[in-house]
């Protein structure tokens, strides 16, 4: 069998199969070229994957994690990374289509929302962060204290935020990897083979956001 044959017969499995519970971890900038700032014009550079601290998690109901920006310091995506949600509900929110919504929240700069469907502004001023089929953040959030920050910062400062997602691209990694049969980053359960049991694994995060360190990028 050609590998193309492979990985379109694989594709077809893959969407059969569909998803199963699983944990994430930090998953922004998968290729490592510094896919991770978004620009406040007020507040500067916004880092998803910080040197220091736990970054940001994407997964198809919501964000969690931390956020540093050098003038206003860490923004916090969700209640759940201080277990403060019995006190104060906020977070960040996926609709599973890759549209945000909801509330981060800063010790220095206050709310940050995410769309104008958190206040029914849109029809005044309509805004709104969206994350595409590729993982590619795109959009505004505001805050009242620091106005917009502007997610499609790459066409202007050459940077973005861009999630891990798994997609074709990983699985034709995978039939490379299964085809040479040695142990390499399609042995995903370490066994030192690389077969259906690794492909189970591959199929369970497919066309959902990559696991910390996923290795088939």
């Amino acid at each position: 069998m050609k590998l193309d044959d492979v990985i379109k017969t694989f594709c077809v499995c893959g969407l059969l199969l569909g998803t199963v519970s699983v944990s994430f971890a930090e998953n922004i900038d998968p290729y490592e070229d510094d896919s991770q700032y978004a620009y406040g014009e007020n507040v500067g550079w916004l880092n998803f994957e910080p040197n220091e601290g736990p970054g940001v998690t994407v997964d198809d109901s919501n964000l969690t994690g931390y956020v540093w920006a050098e003038n206003i310091g860490w923004i916090n995506l969700s209640c759940v990374n201080t277990g403060y949600c019995g006190k104060v509900d906020f977070g960040v929110t996926n609709d599973g289509a890759g549209n945000l919504s909801g509330y981060a929240w800063s010790e220095n700069a206050g709310w940050i929302s995410f769309s104008c469907d958190n206040t029914a502004s849109c029809r005044k001023v309509d805004y709104g962060v969206t994350i595409d089929f590729d993982g590619n953040f795109s959009g505004y959030a505001w805050g009242e204290n620091i106005g917009w920050i502007n997610f499609d910062s790459a066409e202007l400062y050459g940077y973005g935020v861009l999630a891990c997602k798994v997609n074709c691209i990983d699985l034709g990694n995978f039939v490379d990897d299964w085809l040479d049969s040695g142990n390499v980053p399609g042995n995903l359960n370490d066994d030192r083979n690389v077969d259906f049991k690794d492909y189970s694994i591959l199929a369970s995060y497919w066309l959902s956001y990559c696991p910390d360190d996923w290795p088939l990028k």
